[in-house]
C-alpha cells in the first residue's frame, strides 16, 4: 500500500515539473503586487545625457520578468551623470525603487531622488535638495530601495538623479539595466477631491467631505 502511494506522489510530481513556468509565475506574485508598472507614463519618461535615446524609458519599460535581461541598458554620454524624469498616471504613496547595475566601475553609486520635480538640466538638479539619496552598491543583483514614504505619499512625477559611478571620476560611461517601483496608488480621475486638491488645501473641499461623511453622502453632492 505504501508503495502504491509513492507511484502517486511521483506521478503528481511529474505533473508539477510540467507545469514549471506556470508555477514560476506564481512565484514571483507577490514581489510585483505592489509593481507600479502599469501607473507610470512611459511615453513621457525623459531621460538627460543618455547615449541612445529612448534607453532610459525602454529600461523602465522592462517588466519584473524581463529584470535580469543585460539589454536594452542606459548609457551616460558626456559624462558619468544621469537624470529620469518618470510621471505616473496615478497618485502615487512610493515604497521602494529597484534597481539593477553591475559589479562594474559604471555602475552608478549614488541615487538622488526629487519627488514632484521638474527637474531640465544638471545644475538645477545639483542644486536641489535631494528628498531622499542612497548609497548604492556595486553589483548585478536587484538592489531594493526603501524610501520614506512620508515624504513620497502624494507622489505624480518622481526624478531619478545619478550623479556618479563608482569608477572614482575614471569612467564616463554609467550603465543601469533595470528600474521599478514599488508602492500604492489613486487612480486621479477618480480620487475625492479633498485628495487631488490636497497640496491647495482648499477648505470647503475639506468641509464638504465632513459633510459627506457624516450624512452618508457621495463626494459629487456639492450641495
Amino acid at each position: 500500500m505504501s508503495h502504491h502511494c509513492h507511484d502517486e506522489h511521483d506521478d503528481h510530481h511529474h505533473h508539477h515539473e510540467g507545469g514549471a513556468e506556470h508555477d514560476h509565475s506564481d512565484d514571483i506574485t507577490p514581489a510585483v503586487q505592489f509593481s507600479l508598472y502599469q501607473h507610470i507614463n512611459f511615453d513621457e519618461i525623459i531621460t538627460l545625457n543618455e547615449q541612445v535615446h529612448g534607453s532610459g524609458q525602454a529600461i523602465i519599460k522592462k517588466t519584473w520578468a524581463e529584470r535580469l535581461a543585460t539589454e536594452p541598458e542606459v548609457v551616460s554620454d558626456a559624462d558619468e551623470q544621469l537624470i529620469i524624469n518618470v510621471p505616473f498616471t496615478a497618485q502615487i504613496k512610493l515604497h521602494s525603487v529597484l534597481l539593477r547595475t553591475s559589479p562594474s566601475p559604471s555602475a552608478p553609486r549614488t541615487l538622488r531622488l526629487l519627488a514632484n520635480a521638474d527637474i531640465h538640466d544638471f545644475g538645477q538638479a545639483e542644486d536641489s535638495t535631494p528628498t531622499q539619496e542612497f548609497e548604492l552598491s556595486q553589483t548585478s543583483e536587484i538592489q531594493e530601495l526603501p524610501v520614506k514614504r512620508a515624504k513620497f505619499n502624494a507622489v505624480q512625477r518622481l526624478c531619478l538623479f545619478f550623479p556618479d559611478n563608482f569608477s572614482q571620476g575614471e569612467e564616463d560611461e554609467t550603465r543601469i539595466s533595470y528600474i521599478g517601483f514599488k508602492g500604492e496608488w489613486m487612480t486621479l480621475g477618480q480620487a475625492p477631491k479633498n485628495i487631488v486638491y490636497e497640496a491647495a488645501a482648499r477648505p470647503t473641499d475639506h468641509k464638504v467631505k465632513g459633510t459627506a461623511d457624516a450624512r452618508g453622502v457621495g463626494y459629487n453632492r456639492q450641495g
